[in-house]
């Protein structure tokens, strides 16, 4: 397994080009990025070959869900607009060239029942799935807390798996969170064998609080080895809250990681 940066949430003291070749120097394998649509593709496409960095992962765009609407992918009402953002996505993607997307189900939209909400989703994870097969592309979709996020349509790794199971495309897995399934009281290694097969993405940070291993209470030496036996030989993105000393200053935790993946 690699370990890469999420440049949304690490090194955020630098403009998010800057963030790439910064990951490089800290020694991570590669990078990742929620929304890189601010930045050109071009400019994105440049900045990875210059730094030698592969890009793991990007969202597709998701609207107002991160300011707490209900994004696109599972409100019927909003399909033109979902249409648009996977135009979208999948001209930045035929430039940045991301191993996987991630399309983020979002909340349960008022006047929409989750049946109606679950169709619509998995019906564009499919045509999202058919779409970015043909540039060899992965797609993920991940469940996420409602703590942090109420309303969330896919919270937990039996409605993830669920989920996968009626969308049934080659090209479509789950992305594992390990801070998300923490935080709604999710047995992690439970979670993992549920959906062992059909991981495409792993993220972790610690919980509670979303800070870096080491700063809660999560046992990550159990979660990567249950990984592991699973058969996942993927990537695993640090997506935490770094504390007020910076990135840098909180990486402790990657020298015991790379031994743990046998990487050191």
């Amino acid at each position: 397994m690699n370990i890469s940066a999420n440049l949304s949430m690490l090194f955020t003291e630098l403009p998010l080009v800057d963030r790439v070749v910064a990951a490089s120097a800290a020694g991570f394998d590669g990078v990742e990025i929620q929304f890189p649509y601010e930045v050109p593709a071009m400019r994105m496409k440049e900045a990875l070959e210059a730094a030698g960095m592969p890009l793991r992962l990007i969202n597709l765009p998701a609207a107002d869900l991160m300011t707490g609407g209900c994004g696109l992918a599972a409100v019927p009402a909003r399909q033109a607009e979902f249409d648009q953002a996977l135009d979208d996505a999948l001209s930045y993607a035929a430039m940045v060239r991301p191993a996987m997307v991630n399309v983020l189900p979002g909340r349960l939209a008022e006047g929409v029942s989750r049946e109606q909400a679950l169709q619509t989703l998995a019906a564009n994870l499919r045509k999202a799935a058919d779409a970015f097969a043909v540039l060899g592309i992965g797609v993920v979709c991940e469940a996420v807390n409602t703590t942090d996020m109420p309303g969330f349509l896919i919270s937990n790794a039996e409605q993830l798996d669920e989920l996968l199971r009626a969308v049934d495309h080659l090209n479509c897995s789950a992305q594992f969170d390990f801070y998300h399934m923490a935080m709604q009281g999710e047995d992690l290694s439970a979670g993992i064998q549920r959906l062992k097969g059909r991981i495409g993405h792993v993220q972790f940070a610690d919980c509670p609080g979303r800070g870096a291993p080491g700063s809660g209470t999560l046992d990550f030496i159990s979660a990567l080895k249950t990984l592991s036996s699973s058969g996942y030989d993927g990537w695993i993105g640090a997506e935490y809250k770094p504390d007020a000393q910076g990135t840098l200053a909180s990486l402790d935790w990657m020298d015991e990681m790379r031994q743990m993946l046998g990487k050191a």
